[in-house]
């Protein structure tokens, strides 16, 4: 294994299978300012896609996902890759498909979920400088943005979700359950077993994103409220309606963490808070018209 969170390699018992492990956050290459060389992420669609060349002709790939997200264009070409591969593909979620995670788990032709596994979706997100006609045109880029990663879901569905319905969940920050997925047509069915829910999480604290407290936060109050899961069944009832929306604004929370409760404190970014010039930044770094734009498109 190539890190602790990320690793893409042939399956020694299964001829023809390839694994592919996200166990981390979507990422771009990025330049190593003190060097001044580009450094290759493991999680870069350019990585994978070489991992994918390598891998010759398979006839199975195995995706097995435990993410918050990261970088939207990474994740929009990884997915893509993926969904225009001609092996059969199955998804695994192993605790929480967050954000671009969860679009990538959409290239999946069967999507599998123990119970108590979550996916979590809403709008980029995205930080710009620049004079108001520059903000005004940013604009419009995210919103067509957001209609791209859309499709991703609206086509996994296969029109048991409405344009319209995902739009208002992708403003609202939306959790779902494995039985709401699999309402919805995002999953296909649940897994044999659950998983240990508080070492994914766990394995997300460890992860290198500096902007993860608030989001594990968000996790552990939509996984308290999820556990005890509705079936399926349940669930189709309420379509309109999703146990898990919205709890990304702590006035509308409604669960309380145990008094005793402990949350581990998140790694910090070892580059400062100016995303652009760390060197462990996780964003797209773009720069238009001789930078007088600066952009970070995130999901």
């Amino acid at each position: 294994m190539k890190n602790k969170f990320f690793d893409l390699k042939m399956n020694a018992n299964t001829p023809k299978t390839l694994d592919l492990y996200i166990y981390t956050d979507v990422e771009s290459d990025y330049w190593d300012w003190w060097t001044g060389e580009q450094v290759e992420s493991q999680t870069s669609a350019e990585h994978i896609r070489k991992e994918l060349e390598a891998a010759g002709d398979v006839t199975q790939i195995n995706i097995y996902i435990n993410s918050l997200g990261g970088s939207v264009m990474e994740g929009m070409s990884i997915y893509n890759q993926l969904r225009r591969h001609k092996a059969h593909k199955t998804v695994y979620i192993d605790g929480f498909a967050c954000s671009v995670a969860s679009v990538i788990a959409m290239a999946g032709d069967e999507v599998v979920m123990p119970s108590n596994t979550m996916m979590m979706i809403h709008a980029p997100l995205l930080c710009v400088r620049g004079h108001s006609a520059d903000l005004r045109k940013a604009a419009d880029e995210l919103d067509k943005i957001s209609l791209s990663t859309m499709q991703a879901y609206l086509q996994k569905a296969g029109g048991k979700l409405t344009a319209e319905k995902l739009a208002e969940m992708y403003e609202q920050e939306t959790y779902w359950s494995a039985a709401e997925c699999i309402s919805l047509g995002l999953a296909d069915r649940m897994a044999d077993a659950d998983i240990d829910l508080e070492a994914a999480i766990a394995a997300l604290e460890n992860s290198e994103n500096g902007e993860c407290r608030q989001m594990i936060d968000r996790l552990k109050t939509a996984a308290a409220k999820a556990a005890s899961p509705p079936t399926a069944e349940q669930v189709s009832e309420q379509v309109g309606s999703p146990i898990l929306q919205s709890t990304a604004k702590v006035e509308q929370t409604e669960t309380k963490q145990p008094e005793n409760a402990e949350v581990p404190a998140c790694p910090k970014m070892t580059g400062g808070t100016d995303m652009g010039h760390s060197e462990s930044s996780k964003t797209d770094f773009i720069s238009i018209a001789e930078n007088k734009i600066t952009k970070f498109f995130r999901l």
